[in-house]
């Protein structure tokens, strides 16, 4: 989010809270996300595709609902408020696909197709609904849809896949192919939007899914203060509050001094210290122009601590909007850097994203491999599993080498500390009686914890192993 997008979200905020007959709010903040996230979305180079990918995100949202409902006796029942929704939504696009013929004050969409187009599209998305909706949706077929969502994810975030589909689509719409490139594929929150609709796929399928309206699933899914960034809700946690925001008090002044404070707060974090570190951050172009080991040491230290300014700014301003908006997102950070051990450096950082894989990669596997004839060790499945999660986490960022090197980084430094654990349990009992000592240990553990993520930051922070390897031989003295 940029500025400008943060102060009208909060403007909208105070009106939400303030002006808003409260029987509207649940309709007005369906309809804000939706406009929301086609203004989020950057314009890109390929014609249409701004305008399209969060049009084909709405229709995700809608399939994502139909797929998890449970089937009644004559298929999946339809109220009115579903009929609704798909109306709003029906609408909504179309109304953004006439910014075509006229110009708004905001323009929340470049250029969009023809109309008629749109219209197409659109009735698909309907066709689809009235199957679906005659449907009994199977356990395959869930899959089936996962799998669907994780390939888009590997297309994605694969820049030889990316710029492939790139150059297809500049084609279909007589555009240079040669010119293509993956970043001509930004689709903005796609990964967030994927998480959430596996959740409820996943929840669907071992029966812990809540009944959900049409419209409070969809709020759920492109909510848009979480839309861009996280962080990464849970549906019932989201529901329980949505449920409830016709008996909000809009002027409870708690409310809006807690919700303005914590987007001062990360405004503060992200445009002022996240920003002014970045300057001298390490990255390809800082370690280009470093001249001694002390200086790269400085540009790491840097760059984490930017790293966690931004992220974590970027998680306050979305839960103060969601705070004006009645929705209290979960916290996503909690001092990480003050951890004394790995283990809890990733129960504090990014926390809902840790949250997330745990539930649906960790588990699952773990589960899997202790049903086995032939069970492997204990040891192993915790390695297995923890390198998998953490591999799953590295690659969400970007399918590379630095990321998953990234990954396995931290799932070896977690398995180690289990290792440790394990086996020191006594000893740290015993450092109760020895309040000094434990003390010093537990600054010992920070110490050591902090420059363990530090290092693995090199490559998160770099584009290639190469430059990785260079600077971390640098960092050691051994090349420069």
């Amino acid at each position: 989010m940029e500025l400008v997008h943060i102060g009208v979200f909060t403007a909208f905020g105070l009106i939400y809270l303030l002006i808003l007959p409260s029987k509207w709010r649940e309709w007005a903040l369906l309809v804000g996300s939706i406009f929301a996230i086609y203004w989020l979305q950057p314009t890109l180079n390929i014609r249409w595709l701004d305008y399209s990918l969060p049009t084909i995100t709405l229709g995700l949202a809608v399939i994502g609902w139909l797929v998890t409902r449970k089937p009644q006796e004559n298929g999946i029942k339809l109220v009115r408020e579903d009929w609704l929704t798909i109306g709003v939504v029906v609408g909504s696009a179309l109304l953004l696909a006439i910014t075509r013929y006229i110009e708004l004050p905001i323009a929340l969409t470049s250029r969009p197709p023809e109309t008629w187009q749109v219209g197409l599209g659109l009735i698909g998305l309907v066709a689809v609904v009235l199957i679906l909706r005659k449907s009994f949706i199977q356990n395959w077929q869930i899959n089936v849809c996962i799998l669907i969502l994780i390939g888009i994810f590997i297309v994605l975030k694969t820049e030889i896949f990316s710029t492939w589909l790139s150059g297809i689509l500049r084609t279909q719409m007589g555009q240079d192919a040669t010119l293509a490139n993956g970043l001509d594929i930004q689709w903005l929150g796609f990964s967030y939007v994927a998480f959430r609709l596996i959740h409820t796929l996943r929840d669907r399928q071992s029966g812990l899914l809540p009944d959900l309206t049409l419209r409070e699933y969809m709020t759920y899914v492109i909510f848009f203060p979480a839309y861009a960034a996280g962080p990464i809700d849970r549906v019932e946690r989201f529901s329980g509050d949505y449920r409830t925001l016709t008996a909000l008090n809009g002027r409870d002044a708690y409310r809006i001094t807690l919700g303005l404070t914590r987007i001062t707060i990360g405004l503060f974090k992200k445009f002022i210290i996240a920003d002014s570190l970045a300057v001298f951050s390490l990255s390809a172009t800082t370690l280009s122009q470093s001249e001694s080991t002390s200086a790269i040491w400085l540009m790491l230290y840097s760059y984490a601590i930017r790293l966690y300014f931004d992220f974590s700014g970027y998680s306050d301003i979305a839960i103060g909007i969601g705070i004006l908006f009645g929705i209290q997102l979960p916290e996503n950070f909690d001092r990480p850097y003050l951890k004394n051990n790995i283990t809890a450096f990733w129960q504090s950082w990014h926390i809902t994203l840790s949250n997330w894989v745990r539930s649906y990669v960790y588990s699952p596997l773990s589960r899997t491999l202790l049903k086995r004839e032939n069970k492997p060790s204990n040891n192993v499945i915790i390695l297995t599993c923890t390198l998998s999660t953490m591999l799953v986490i590295g690659l969400w960022h970007g399918i590379t080498v630095p990321f998953a090197l990234w990954g396995l980084w931290h799932g070896l430094g977690l398995f180690l500390h289990k290792l440790w654990s394990d086996r020191t349990r006594a000893w740290y009992r015993g450092l109760k009686q020895k309040p000094v000592t434990a003390q010093l240990w537990r600054v010992t553990g920070v110490v050591l914890t902090f420059h363990f993520v530090l290092l693995g930051w090199v490559w998160f922070a770099l584009p290639d192993t190469n430059s990785a390897v260079h600077a971390l031989s640098a960092l050691m003295g051994i090349a420069r």
